[in-house]
């Protein structure tokens, strides 16, 4: 009997980079232990992900079908997937009032520059976008090795929490 994913959700203001990236990777190495999902606090109208945050993802050999910019308000509905851990990947996002999120889940702060910011050649942007990814995927890795039993909603807190200082 397969027990029921850890549920995660990513935030960030726009929903374009790293949050995407952060569902994306989690998604692809989280070995069905994990669901992620992303949002932001006010993705612009149209919003889509970044186009260099998608080219260094399927650079990466990770998939970004289904990937799109959405409100966190979606996940704050009575319908919405219940979240085991919501994780802000900015600085903005972090100091905004979130919505409540139904079933108090843990949450973490685990900040990133905004890597679409900045001035800089084409290969100097993508090169902060693999940076940026690089940078997720190394607390990802960290998150997803945790033992199974050591997964509950305390735990899962503390460790994302601690993976934040790491």
């Amino acid at each position: 009997m397969n027990p029921q994913p850890i549920n995660v959700l990513f935030l960030c203001t726009h929903n374009s980079a790293r949050s995407i990236l952060a569902e994306a990777t989690l998604n692809h190495i989280g070995k069905g232990r994990f669901k992620a999902y992303s949002a932001g606090s006010s993705p612009r109208q149209n919003q889509q992900p970044h186009p260099l945050a998608l080219e260094v993802l399927r650079s990466a050999g990770v998939s970004t079908e289904g990937l799109h910019s959405k409100t966190w308000d979606a996940f704050g509905k009575p319908d919405a997937p219940h979240m085991d851990l919501v994780i802000t990947v900015c600085d903005n996002a972090a100091g905004e009032v979130c919505p409540f999120w139904p079933g108090q889940p843990a949450t973490a702060h685990w900040g990133y520059a905004d890597p679409s910011e900045g001035d800089g050649t084409e290969a100097q942007k993508r090169e902060a976008f693999r940076q940026t990814l690089h940078a997720i995927r190394r607390r990802l890795d960290l998150l997803v090795n945790l033992p199974p039993a050591g997964v509950d909603k305390l735990m899962l807190q503390t460790r994302a929490r601690d993976l934040a200082r790491s």
